[in-house]
C-alpha cells in the first residue's frame, strides 16, 4: 500500500511543540514496518529514514492551512508519488484533495483524520454546538465549521481520536448534512516511546507534590482557569507547579494573530509556588521534566477530544487531575476528575499525602496508555484505511 501522508506543520521552527508531527514520527516508521510505503509530504521529515520526504510549505497561519490548499503542488506531489491512499492530516483540504486525484488521474482513497475539532459540544443533553473561539477569529468559525464539514463529505473514511471525538463529528456532521455513514473510525493517537515509565520505577510524594501543566498557553486552552486553580492549588495544598513554555520566543505576525500565551505566561510567571520550564525542544530534557513531577493537571479547554500532553504525563506513571468535561471525563480516572477548584485541592493534596491512593493511581495512568504503543496503532489504523 502506498501512502501519501500530508501532514500540515504551521510551526516547523518549534516542531516539538507540534503534536501532529509527533504523531507522524511516532506512527509512519510503525505504518511501514507494516508493509506500508508511506511518504510524508511536510515542511520536515520524520526521524526515521526509510519514511519517504516530500518537502512542502509550510503555512504562515492556522487559517492558510485550512483555506489554501495549494492545489497545483498537490496535483504535481500525487503525480509523482501516484499513491493508494491519501491521509488528510487537515480535514479542510479533503476537497481539494479529491479534485487534485480528479485533476492528476489517481484513483485512491482519501482518509482523513481530525487531530483537530473547530467545534465541541458542551451540552450533550440540548445538544448545543459551540464554535471554537480559537477558529473563530472575525466570525471564520462558522466558515471554517462548512469548510471541515465538506472535508468530512469528501473523505471515504474519517479517523478520529476518541469517542467523545466521534459523538461531536457525526453530530457537527449531521447538522451539516453529511453522511457518514459507517465510515467513521476511533484510532487513537500513539504514545511517545520515549515517555514510558516503569510505575514499579515510581516514588510517590513525600508530603508535597509537584504538578505539571504541560500544554498550550492560548487562552482557548481555559489557561485562565487553569491560572486561578494554579493560585488556589499552591495556596491551599502542599503542591508546587511546573508550567512549560512550549512556544518560546513566537513570531510578531503569531503573536499579532493571538497575544493570549505571552500574557498568560507572563502572569504565571509571577505566581508564588510556580516554576517556569522550557524543554528547549529536547524530548530527554521534556522526560526529565515529567520524571521530576508527580502528577499532571489536563487544560481546561471545552472543545478537548484528545490531549497528547496528557498521556506523555500518563505513559509516565503520573496521575493527571482534570476538568470534568468532553474526552477528559471519558478517558481520565473518575476519582481525579474535578467539577470546582475545592475539589480539585483536596485531590492534589491526597496525592501529595496518601501514598497508597498516589500509587495506585500512577499505575491506572500507565496502564490508560498500555494499547497506545506505536505498533497496536498503526494496525487500527491500517485496518481503517484498507
Amino acid at each position: 500500500m502506498r501512502v501519501l501522508y500530508l501532514l500540515n506543520v504551521s510551526n516547523s521552527s518549534q516542531i516539538a511543540a507540534d503534536s501532529g508531527y509527533t504523531f507522524a514520527d511516532m506512527l509512519t516508521p510503525s505504518l511501514t514496518d507494516a508493509g506500508a510505503e508511506v511518504t510524508v509530504a511536510s515542511p520536515v521529515p520524520v526521524g526515521d529514514a526509510r519514511v519517504h520526504f516530500a518537502l512542502t510549505a509550510s503555512p504562515s497561519t492556522k487559517y492558510r492551512a485550512r483555506f489554501d490548499p495549494g492545489m497545483d503542488a498537490l496535483v504535481a506531489l500525487i503525480r509523482d508519488r501516484r499513491p493508494e491512499v491519501v491521509v488528510a492530516n487537515q480535514i479542510e483540504a479533503a476537497p481539494a484533495i479529491r479534485s487534485a486525484l480528479l485533476e492528476a488521474g489517481v484513483d485512491a482513497l482519501v482518509a482523513g483524520y481530525c487531530h483537530y475539532l473547530p467545534f465541541s459540544f458542551t451540552d450533550t443533553d440540548t445538544g448545543a454546538l459551540e464554535l471554537d473561539p480559537a477558529m473563530n477569529d472575525r466570525g471564520l468559525g462558522r466558515s471554517v465549521l462548512l469548510a471541515f464539514a465538506a472535508g468530512l463529505g469528501a473523505c471515504d473514511c474519517v479517523l478520529v481520536h476518541s469517542s467523545t471525538a466521534a459523538s461531536w463529528t457525526a453530530a457537527a456532521a449531521a447538522r451539516t448534512g453529511v453522511e457518514l455513514g459507517d465510515k467513521l473510525y476511533v484510532v487513537p493517537a500513539p504514545r511517545d516511546v520515549r515517555l514510558v515509565r516503569d510505575p514499579a520505577d515510581i516514588t510517590p510524594p513525600a508530603g508535597r507534590a509537584t504538578g505539571i501543566y504541560n500544554h498550550r498557553l492560548y487562552r482557548h486552552y481555559g489557561t485562565a482557569r487553569f491560572a486561578q486553580l494554579a493560585r488556589r492549588l499552591v495556596a491551599d495544598a502542599p503542591v508546587r507547579l511546573t508550567v512549560m513554555d512550549l512556544f518560546g520566543t513566537r513570531s510578531p505576525e503569531r503573536i499579532r494573530l493571538d497575544p493570549s500565551p505571552e500574557r498568560h505566561l507572563e502572569e504565571l510567571a509571577t505566581t508564588d509556588g510556580v516554576t517556569i520550564a522550557s524543554d528547549r525542544g529536547d524530548r530527554i530534557r521534556y522526560r526529565n521534566l515529567l520524571a521530576g513531577a508527580h502528577f499532571g493537571i489536563a487544560p481546561f479547554r471545552p472543545g478537548c477530544p484528545w490531549s497528547m500532553s496528557v498521556i506523555d504525563c500518563q505513559a509516565m506513571g503520573l496521575p493527571v487531575i482534570g476538568p470534568r468535561t468532553g474526552w477528559l471525563a471519558e478517558h481520565i480516572d473518575h476519582e481525579l476528575l474535578f467539577d470546582t477548584d475545592e475539589q480539585a485541592v483536596q485531590i492534589a493534596e491526597r496525592l501529595a499525602t496518601d501514598a497508597e491512593f498516589y500509587l495506585v493511581h500512577a499505575k491506572r495512568a500507565h496502564a490508560s496508555t498500555a494499547d497506545l504503543t506505536p505498533a497496536v496503532v498503526a494496525a487500527r489504523y491500517l485496518e481503517a484505511i484498507k
